[in-house]
């Protein structure tokens, strides 16, 4: 049952700060895409999410995309806004996720992975030894996204002392 259960809880991923990731030994955060940098609708970052980019840069957290997505609309964003990526990243087994702490050459310790889904993003780190936090997804546009949603209320409901206080 603990590994439904995220570490932390924000409500969207800009939320997340250099210090808090720095205050938990984390240097590398690995990141889902779809629906927790945006929505499954666009390809076009806000202002918002780039700026936080920058600032993670600026704070010397590395950063890479690790995600399911096998379209190219992943890769053409981490090529454009200069961060890696590892797709077909298959979680929640940890694949992917080892490919990316092999690249930056992080131990567990020091990754953190941050997706919008209890099932694949929150399972795949904490199954890999890692820390897993869970932001609220951009935008649940079909009945699928919807129904994953109100299947993983309950493990949200059980982590409720784990939300970040902003």
């Amino acid at each position: 049952m603990l590994v439904f259960l995220p570490k932390y809880i924000f409500p969207k991923i800009t939320d997340i700060s250099p210090e808090f990731l720095r205050q938990h030994g984390i240097k590398l955060l690995l990141m889902d895409f779809d629906n927790t940098m945006l929505p499954y609708t666009t390809s076009v970052p806000t202002q918002e999410l780039l700026d936080w980019i920058q600032r993670m840069k600026d704070h010397h957290i590395s950063l890479c995309i690790v995600s399911n997505s096998k379209k190219s609309r992943v890769p053409d964003f981490a090529k454009a806004y200069d961060v890696a990526c590892v797709t077909h990243a298959a979680k929640p087994f940890s694949k992917g996720i080892r490919e990316a702490m092999v690249r930056f050459e992080a131990e567990k310790s020091q990754t953190a992975l941050v997706g919008d889904q209890i099932y694949t993003d929150v399972l795949g780190a904490n199954c890999a030894g890692i820390t897993s936090l869970i932001v609220t997804s951009i935008h649940n546009h079909n009945i699928w996204l919807k129904l994953r949603h109100v299947l993983e209320v309950p493990f949200l409901a059980m982590a409720k002392k784990r939300r970040v206080q902003l």
